[in-house]
């Protein structure tokens, strides 16, 4: 049997700040909830550099502008997790470097430590780090599902296209009241 994890991505002040809708994390809430009440792993992933971003490339169009900047409080509290999410004790944070969450991050070696095969996605932004997640998750052998509506983009239409006709070649999406609901239905047999 199959051993899934709940993995929050990129749900930082500053991204959802920018990109969240009003229902967004409330939506995103009810499906940590359902990972806790059956007693999933809820592993958060976020993307943060060191003070003065030594990891940025200045060739790098999404990150390099931040090459060279020293790190503030301001920095700190931007990237926060936001408070409607914010981590428990017990729950994984993991930090990325790049778009995708394995990228510059212990991920890969997190899940197959705890023996997670299958992976429950949501974030922020579906064409970002979800669609990045989901490529290199599918390569690296994962199950993988796709909550429609716990992730968010600021481009609905491409939201719509990845969850309709890209995401499904390569992991099953569901809401998050379908996905709640048959884990609630698996964790009373």
């Amino acid at each position: 049997m199959s051993k899934q994890a709940l993995l929050v991505m990129d749900v930082q002040n500053l991204i959802v700040d920018r990109y969240a809708d009003g229902d967004y994390l409330h939506r995103l809430q009810r499906a940590v909830d359902g990972a806790r009440a059956g007693q999933l792993p809820v592993i958060y992933a976020a993307v943060g550099f060191r003070p003065g971003y030594p990891e940025v490339n200045p060739r790098n169009k999404m990150f390099g502008g931040l090459a060279g900047r020293a790190g503030s409080s301001a920095d700190e509290e931007a990237n926060r997790i936001h408070d409607a999410v914010r981590p428990r004790e017990g729950d994984i944070i993991v930090t990325k470097r790049r778009v995708s969450a394995f990228s510059g991050s212990d991920l890969d070696l997190v899940l197959r430590s705890s023996g997670v095969d299958h992976l429950v996605l949501t974030g922020i932004a579906t064409s970002g780090v979800v669609l990045s997640t989901v490529r290199q998750a599918a390569d690296l052998d994962y199950e993988l599902t796709v909550l429609s509506d716990a992730c968010q983009d600021i481009d609905s239409e491409v939201h719509r296209v990845l969850m309709e006709k890209i995401f499904p070649q390569q992991a099953e999406v569901v809401t998050v009241a379908e996905w709640t609901k048959s884990f609630e239905a698996r964790c009373q047999e």
